[in-house]
């Protein structure tokens, strides 16, 4: 048995969640993935994985094993790397999730600076709203807003945004100017709600005013899950919303968007380029990590101020 990979196969179904994404993600035929986890706990003398016929969870022996074998494995790759040349040269097929106004505002237009710099780096990038699994969509990392719920990815925070409230001139003409947020709770106003992808629930509005703060979650007639067709729909009249600066902002220069309720802000939004543990090391994604933090830390609207 070859212990090494044998201990990145259990590592990788733990992340997974299962034999046949963790077998995928690995580029092996899904019973040597089976085979080697077998080696590993007849070797071990314990039981790692409880597998049922529709799910693999690990037992507190390979929970405890988990944490030293991910640490050992990131080690290994870290000697790896300091004995190559690769960290001056990073090169190969990259795969980046990034969320769709991020995407059009941020990083597309600075990626020529990115693809000068880096000319052997084949860059794969999915845009969407949609929260990717990177260990089972074999994806390299994400740039994600928001507070991160797995622990086990690692994650290097590039920025923060504050969000705006903002509505079309025609709504304002047609629904009135709001002076205070409990007012969006009546008959008067209309509220477009952005929707939690992992849920489907709608983010809570949240409004802070020195030592006032008030949180909605009222009544809406429309809510969406992708950041353009939201912009799209605030743009439309269909409602006012709470909008990210940077977003807003060339729509408020043109009159196409007013702010409203200026006094009342928002906390600041986290945003981090996060990786799994295995491939924090790489120098392709090392090198994307640095670059991303660089353009963020460009710009104040992207380190909420």
């Amino acid at each position: 048995m070859d212990q090494i990979q044998a201990m990145r196969a259990f590592t990788r179904v733990v992340e997974t969640g299962n034999f046949t994404k963790a077998a995928d993600s690995l580029s092996l035929p899904k019973a040597s993935i089976t085979k080697q986890v077998q080696a590993l706990e007849s070797r071990l003398q314990v039981r790692l994985l409880n597998r049922t016929t529709r799910r693999v969870t690990v037992t507190a022996d390979g929970a405890a094993y988990y944490e030293r074998a991910s640490r050992l494995l990131s080690d290994l790759d870290d000697i790896e790397a300091s004995m190559t040349n690769a960290q001056a040269t990073p090169r190969g097929r990259l795969r980046v999730d990034i969320g769709s106004s991020v995407a059009r505002l941020i990083i597309i237009p600075a990626l020529r600076e990115f693809q000068d710099r880096y000319p052997d780096i084949q860059l794969d990038l999915g845009v969407g709203d949609r929260a990717v699994d990177l260990i089972g969509e074999n994806v390299d990392c994400v740039i994600r807003g928001g507070e991160l719920t797995e622990q086990f990815l690692v994650a290097r925070r590039i920025g923060s945004i504050s969000f705006i409230n903002v509505a079309s001139p025609d709504y304002l003409r047609r629904h009135g100017v709001p002076q205070h947020p409990s007012e969006l709770e009546g008959e008067q106003h209309r509220v477009i709600h952005y929707l939690m992808n992992r849920t489907g629930r709608p983010f809570p509005m949240d409004f802070v005013n020195g030592d006032e703060r008030v949180e909605l979650t009222m009544r809406y007639q429309l809510a969406v899950n992708e950041a353009n067709a939201h912009e799209s729909a605030v743009l439309a009249g269909l409602g006012m919303s709470q909008m990210a600066t940077f977003a807003a902002a060339p729509h408020l220069a043109c009159g196409d968007l007013v702010q409203v309720l200026p006094d009342w802000t928002t906390a600041p939004f986290p945003f981090h380029v996060v990786y799994p543990p295995n491939r924090h090391l790489s120098a392709k994604v090392r090198a994307f990590v640095d670059w991303a933090a660089e353009v963020f830390s460009r710009s104040p609207a992207l380190q909420g101020r």
